[in-house]
């Protein structure tokens, strides 16, 4: 494979980009017109975590949903959550949070409590897809978690990336 640039990031002194980093949050205000929560995560500005972001794991355990689900029915305020920044602050707006973690490496991204996401990234055809299609089917994943596999995969076969 030649080389090629898969990611970039820039970040320039004074400005640290916060994206992907994790935090551990506090519900701060709960916004059932916005359809979001407030979260306190350390930063300046508040976090937005909208309904759609907040994984199953912090739905009460008696909780059954008839349509769609009320943020109110969902959170509490002070409740804590585990949150990772899906956008940057811009302007006079706080980060986007998502409580949807995913750990990314050079060949695979791990989302531990994701259990719909996963597979194999597009770029990868023919035998390389087979191949790591296998490896991924071998793979003991506990529940609720889910693995993609990065298009850089395709340059080292499973052998390789699993280290044996």
């Amino acid at each position: 494979m030649g080389q090629r640039l898969y990611d970039l990031d820039i970040e320039s002194p004074g400005h640290e980009q916060k994206k992907a980093n994790i935090y551990k949050g506090k519900i701060t205000r709960i916004e059932p017109s916005l359809e979001a929560a407030f979260v306190d995560y350390g930063a300046e500005r508040h976090g937005f975590l909208p309904l759609k972001e907040i994984a199953r794991e912090y739905f009460p355990a008696n909780y059954n949903s008839h349509g769609r689900p009320n943020i109110k029915d969902v959170l509490r305020e002070g409740q804590e959550v585990i949150v990772q920044i899906d956008k940057e602050e811009r302007g006079n707006k706080g980060a986007a949070l998502t409580t949807f973690i995913s750990l990314a490496g050079s060949y695979l991204v791990l989302m531990p409590n994701n259990p719909r996401a996963g597979g194999i990234s597009r770029r990868i055809e023919g035998d390389d897809r087979t191949e790591l299609k296998e490896a991924l089917a071998s793979l003991e994943l506990p529940d609720g978690m889910g693995l993609i596999v990065r298009t850089a995969a395709s340059a080292n076969p499973p052998k390789r990336c699993s280290g044996t």
